[in-house]
């Protein structure tokens, strides 16, 4: 409709005898079928120009594997739905995939953006069927779009569900740990905060009265005056707790939230490792001393679960940590077991029929 008015406009503004809506309709239709028609070309020259194989390996995503109910197109179309380690290594995974085609290769430089984005968009909301009965070179066209734009909400999937496992199994367990020690010690700091409080407003009174006469300081009196409110042992006692509770710098909520963390660090480090692993997660110049520490995380003390079990990737066994039982098999589609990050148990270990 914009641009049958844009033409109108343009007739108008330059004298021409405008022809009947219809025809201008019809002639507006052509145009717009012509121009796409050079988009789906331009597209699949490109595609055909960066490997050849990879219309074919694009078209193989329409295809329903055997016993499967949906295509690998609707598989990878998919987000992530929960928020476990599980989910991590399926995630991960789905990265993988995707980035295997390397569309990044495809020089599509000279498409507009926003026709190329439109296109995915219209190829994300299609079936696959509908894009399978598409003809050459629409259906290349298509996927190619499609893929591409999946690549980059693949990798902005993992990143946000690493943002949440990070918050709700690193930070925000910390956090709560520290504030349970903090409000643990709190008893504590008030009885000596107390005591404390008492003997200074004894001592802050006796010298105003000692300014107030101008009279000579008495220590031995002025002992004695606080000593009869509190005890020496008890104001000693007092500083003591004060002076282990309450460190000299300003930062100890910050220390005691970062000890905290560094306790937790091996719930996490699992799922560093997977992102460090992956080779489709790249960084800008500024943050790639920082990707190369994720993809050698420091070793923590211990290893798996707390009960000292290994990862069963690493093991020969078929024991599933899940169930405590031996029924299970390592899922055949996994040839390396990922390990990922919950302390029970492995993404292959799916097939167990306990739980």
């Amino acid at each position: 409709m914009a641009l049958f008015n844009h033409v109108v406009t343009w007739l108008r503004k330059n004298r021409v005898l405008l022809p009947g809506v219809s025809v201008l309709a019809r002639q507006v239709s052509e145009a717009r079928t012509a121009a796409e028609r050079r988009l789906y070309d331009a597209v699949a020259r490109a595609t055909h120009r960066a490997d050849p194989a990879l219309a074919p390996a694009l078209a193989g995503l329409l295809d329903v594997p055997e016993g499967k109910r949906v295509s690998e197109l609707e598989r990878l179309r998919t987000p992530p739905t929960k928020t476990t380690g599980t989910a991590m290594v399926r995630v991960m995974e789905r990265v993988e995939e995707i980035s295997a085609f390397a569309l990044g290769r495809v020089n599509l430089s000279r498409v507009p953006v926003n026709r190329l984005s439109a296109l995915a968009r219209y190829g994300q909301l299609s079936k696959a069927q509908t894009i399978e009965r598409a003809p050459e070179p629409r259906r290349t066209a298509l996927l190619t779009a499609v893929v591409r734009q999946l690549e980059a909400q693949a990798v902005d999937d993992a990143l946000d569900l690493l943002a949440v496992l990070m918050a709700n199994r690193l930070i925000s367990p910390a956090r709560r740990a520290s504030d349970r020690e903090r409000l643990a010690m709190l008893p504590q700091l008030e009885k000596a905060a107390r005591v404390l409080a008492k003997a200074s407003k004894i001592l802050t009174e006796e010298l105003d009265l000692v300014a107030e006469h101008d009279a000579d300081l008495d220590v031995a009196a002025l002992r004695a005056a606080v000593e009869e409110a509190v005890p020496r042992t008890a104001v000693s006692s007092a500083v003591a707790t004060v002076e282990a509770l309450v460190p000299e710098d300003d930062g100890s909520a910050e220390a005691a939230m970062r000890e905290k963390l560094a306790l937790r660090y091996n719930t996490v480090r699992p799922f560093l490792a997977l992102l460090g692993e992956s080779d489709a997660l790249g960084a800008a110049p500024a943050g790639r001393r920082l990707l190369k520490a994720v993809r050698r995380p420091p070793r923590s003390r211990t290893e798996g679960s707390r009960t000292g079990r290994c990862c069963p990737a690493r093991s020969t066994s078929n024991w599933c940590p899940r169930c405590g039982s031996g029924r299970c098999s390592p899922t055949p589609s996994y040839p390396r077991a990922p390990w990922t990050g919950m302390r029970t148990w492995c993404a292959p270990w799916s097939s167990c029929t306990a739980h």
